[in-house]
């Protein structure tokens, strides 16, 4: 099978650099897989674990012979992405009873919701959330009785944390299930209208809240292309939940039919784990195959930390120039909100992962034999589900783009280098989607407006003191300062500062939306200002070029007179209220954004 050279090369310089740390991990696995599920140490332990199971699953379970499964969910009734889940667990009990296996709750995962908590003080957790998920999938899945993993999650940390949490069970077998997208409501375009006339003073606050509940309306995932639907995306192109499952939207019978198709796969893969191992399935070939598969769809920036900080789980040292370099190599073949007009439907409908697959393994771009859920090949995973008299069947022939708005093929592709790119310069090292932005503002020169508050935008932009080009940097929005929350409520403003013929650019230690949108924005700059970062030493006036095209950020200023000037001091902020207090022990423990901003790993 033909593999791009420079695929090549990155996967063969992650092998060699994890070498010591991935055999590690493999022993450990090995070890676990050696001495467990362990249900005979004690009888009393044993019969905790099944004492609340209905007649027929405690038979099977106390007989020991009979698969049980553990059910780790992310359920909640809060999130539409979420609420579909709460009738899950019993459909997978039944659907495993059938073939003579056990399914029990292992454990429940918080689920919290960036686009619920934007620009307002839970932000400040939002990150930390994943590493929470993972401890809580660790905590499910220590009782020792299970013989594989479902995990029910979609949105944004809730994914990553479930796969880490899962990995440190890595020698056992373990699926996805999605619940997928909410049908469509108004047009993305319609509702970022509404959010600038808002901003503007133009809209009323009823009329924001109309356009917002036309857009997020029904149980399932929202509809643009943001954290949410990249994990979807990952899941399905590392092999690890059903092909064409991904965007399947809720309550339909096709979705139920794919439900059981993986909980049948489940079932059997508990019987003969051998190979489907989750620690064996995630290995170099997956890895990459995430990250190329990030740059082709032109997905959430966030998966710059969570793909790094999942590397780490399975035992690799993936780096940010590793990724910057598969971002040369691949084309970006999607346009999806906030990259398009397109939503996730449209995506679907117009010939969704299959399409991007079968592209992407014809152009030597993926590693086609990447072992999958299914047993065998991501090679297999060209085929679209669909049923015929009431049976799920998967169509053998790859479909063609429906609509070349959406979809291009690797021939003849939106762009000829993937959506997210890395810059590098004397402020450090920072993430930008190209993907999103004009081609005529990938590059901005103009002077600095720093500001010590991401809230302080409004009130400048409501008294009409912007009225010149500007860089605007939020410093001190890194993880060690308060947890990177993203800084998507300043995008309004800035979006009708563009719109109004300036140039504008974003630079920030912290994090965009996932759905970052058409303002140019270095973000997940490293060192973050907290460590002394360059970011620190910036003043308002000092003049910044982003340069998208040469992958740069950097002050323009005399060297000498640049390496003399003292960083700025953090002013006071809070580390108490909202739960804030609850997470020092993460602030004082994270490591770097380009490490995965993580607390499971030396912190530098």
């Amino acid at each position: 099978m033909y593999q791009n050279s420079k695929v090549l090369a990155v996967t063969e310089r992650l092998v060699a650099r994890s070498q010591q740390r991935r055999q590690g991990y493999l022993d450990r696995i090995q070890l676990a897989s050696s001495e467990g599920p362990r249900r005979d140490l004690s009888c009393g332990n044993f019969a905790h674990g099944f004492a609340a199971a209905n007649a027929t699953d405690k038979a099977m379970i106390r007989g020991g012979h009979n698969p049980n499964l553990g059910i780790v969910t992310a359920y909640n009734d809060m999130l539409s992405a979420h609420q579909p889940y709460e009738v899950y667990p019993e459909q997978i009990r039944a659907i495993a009873r059938l073939l003579g296996a056990t399914a029990q709750v292992a454990g429940g995962v918080p689920a919290m919701c960036d686009g619920i908590t934007q620009g307002r003080a839970g932000m400040e957790l939002s990150l930390f959330s994943r590493d929470v998920i993972a401890l809580s999938t660790a905590l499910a899945l220590s009782h020792d009785l299970f013989d594989a993993t479902i995990c029910l999650g979609i949105c944004d940390k809730i994914v990553p944390g479930l796969l880490i949490g899962a990995l440190s069970f890595g020698h056992l077998p373990t699926i996805f299930i999605p619940a997928g997208p909410m049908p469509t409501g108004i047009t993305n375009a319609q509702k970022t209208r509404v959010r600038q006339r808002y901003a503007e003073g133009k809209a009323t606050r009823d009329e924001l809240l109309d356009a917002e509940s036309q857009s997020y309306h029904s149980p399932g995932t929202c509809t643009f292309y943001g954290t949410a639907n990249s994990n979807q995306m990952l899941m399905e192109i590392m092999g690890l939940q059903l092909p064409g499952g991904s965007f399947v939207n809720p309550d339909s019978p096709l979705r139920t039919a794919l439900t059981r198709r993986a909980v049948e796969r489940a079932v059997a893969l508990a019987r003969t784990p051998g190979n489907a191992r989750l620690g064996l399935l995630v290995d170099e070939r997956t890895i990459i195959n995430g990250v190329i598969g990030l740059h082709a769809t032109g997905g959430s920036t966030n998966h710059l930390l969570h793909l790094v900080a999942i590397a780490a789980a399975a035992g690799f040292e993936l780096t940010l120039g590793d990724i910057a370099d598969l971002s040369d190599a691949v084309p970006l073949l999607a346009r999806v909100y906030p990259n398009g007009t397109a939503d996730i439907n449209d995506f679907q409908a117009a010939g969704g992962m299959a399409f991007v697959i079968g592209e992407l393994l014809d152009a030597g771009l993926l590693h086609g034999d990447a072992q999958t859920i299914l047993g065998g090949p991501l090679s297999e995973y060209v085929a679209q589900p669909y049923l015929e008299d009431d049976r799920l069947h998967f169509a053998s022939q790859r479909p063609a783009s429906l609509d070349l708005n959406i979809l291009r093929p690797a021939t003849d592709p939106f762009s000829l280098s993937g959506g997210v790119k890395l810059l590098s310069g004397n402020l450090g090292t920072a993430a930008i989607k190209l993907s999103a932005v004009a081609e005529e503002r990938w590059i901005i020169e103009a002077p600095a407006l720093v500001l010590g508050d991401p809230h302080e935008l409004k009130a400048l932009f409501d008294a009409g003191k912007i009225t010149q080009d500007l860089v605007l940097v939020v410093p001190f929005q890194g993880p060690q300062a308060n947890g990177m929350p993203e800084l998507h409520s300043l995008s309004p403003i800035l979006g009708v500062l563009q719109d109004r013929g300036l140039k504008v650019a974003l630079v920030t230690d912290g994090r965009m939306s996932g759905a970052s949108g058409k303002v140019p924005s270095a973000i997940h700059l490293t060192p973050e200002a907290v460590t002394g970062g360059p970011i620190a030493r910036l003043r308002t006036g000092d003049m910044i070029r982003l340069d998208g095209v040469a992958g740069t950020l950097t002050v323009l200023i005399d060297e000498q007179q640049w390496a003399q000037r003292t960083p700025t001091i953090r002013q006071e902020t809070q580390t108490f209220g909202i739960g804030r207090e609850l997470f020092e022990l993460f602030r004082r423990n994270v490591n770097a954004a380009d490490q995965g901003a993580s607390i499971f790993g030396d912190r530098t």
